[in-house]
């Protein structure tokens, strides 16, 4: 190799890591700081020409970092059901914003005729900085404001309506399946008590009642996983994941990619088991001769995980999981 052509090739990969940092500098809004931008776009092999879809639109992160990498002829359509999300739309052309929730993919890809013609989907399932951060929201449990937890504030019911309106036996399910809570029953009694005085309405309201369930050593995580409970069945995310997922299949032309990042055992699972199998329990199915039958190929079989780096940066990160698909046919 000439001394010229080695210069060449390192100048190359001086542009390549520049570009790289450049993209990160621009997607990290106040709004939310997108998590592993580079390896999520990597993994959807974009075509510069290709059709994409960012189903979880949000800040636009890794929407603008999806657009950097396609030609005048390519298009990526940014799903998203928060209002607040619509004042981050990109100003161009090659951009379709459709105010929605991903589990109605398949339904808007048919009305923008691009059904089976999709080349990637990315789905960032984690919720946005900017939730947590606003106080009127109620996803976060560090500041005080109303038990909301909508992610589409213009319909539907919010967590307080959740807390005062549900049975003992539903409230015990929703903490037990979807905050893996094993004092769940528990937890549903005091609350049903709770509510019998006076109305749970803010966040401040179920701290109050949830003191005699919180230790110093894992407050923290206890109502974490109360939070996360409550949000989950507010927006039926389990749901809207797997309605996602399987419309994911008559959307990707073959050879299209399908890219989600996890953030909990729960969700994570559902796509793990769905791009091994094709389903959600996980089970393999194989033809007359033994070859099993699958609809993806797996890119990575071992999980992405963030580099040290960003979760110094991003500290919510950390539970982050990438996984990588391929459609098969």
């Amino acid at each position: 190799m000439s001394k010229r052509h080695k210069v060449l090739i390192i100048k190359t990969q001086i542009a390549e890591e520049t570009q790289k940092t450049r993209i990160m500098k621009d997607t990290e809004t106040s709004y939310h700081i997108p998590v592993m931008v580079n390896e999520s776009v990597e993994g959807l092999h974009i075509r510069p020409s290709g059709i994409y879809a960012d189903l979880t639109f949000g800040g636009g992160g890794h929407s603008l970092a999806i657009l950097e990498r396609l030609h005048a002829g390519g298009r990526l359509y940014g799903f998203d059901r928060d209002a607040d999300a619509e004042q981050n739309i990109p100003s161009d052309a090659r951009f379709v914003f459709v105010r929605s929730n991903f589990r109605y993919l398949y339904s808007f890809m048919r009305y923008h005729q691009v059904v089976g013609c999709v080349d990637g989907i990315l789905a960032d399932l984690g919720v946005s900085s900017h939730h947590f951060d606003t106080c009127g929201r109620g996803f976060s449990f560090r500041s005080d404001g109303c038990l909301d937890m909508r992610m589409n504030t213009r319909s539907g019911h919010t967590a307080a309506d959740v807390l005062n309106t549900y049975t003992e036996e539903a409230l015990a399910d929703v903490f037990y399946l979807y905050g893996e809570l094993k004092a769940a029953r528990k937890l549903a009694s005091l609350i049903v008590r709770a509510r019998g005085i006076n109305r749970i309405a803010t966040t401040g309201d179920l701290l109050e009642v949830l003191k005699p369930f919180t230790g110093k050593d894992k407050e923290k995580k206890f109502l974490a996983q109360v939070f996360q409970a409550l949000r989950i069945e507010v927006n039926d995310e389990m749901c809207a994941l797997k309605e996602m997922l399987r419309h994911t299949l008559p959307v990707l032309k073959p050879g299209g990619r399908l890219v989600v990042i996890t953030y909990h055992s729960l969700e994570d699972r559902i796509v793990k088991n769905f791009m091994k199998t094709g389903n959600f329990e996980g089970k393999t199915k194989q033809d007359f001769f033994g070859n099993v039958q699958a609809p993806f190929r797996l890119v990575n079989p071992r999980v992405i995980v963030p580099q040290e780096e960003e979760v110094n940066r991003n500290p919510r990160s950390r539970s982050a999981k990438l996984r990588i698909a391929e459609k098969i046919g």
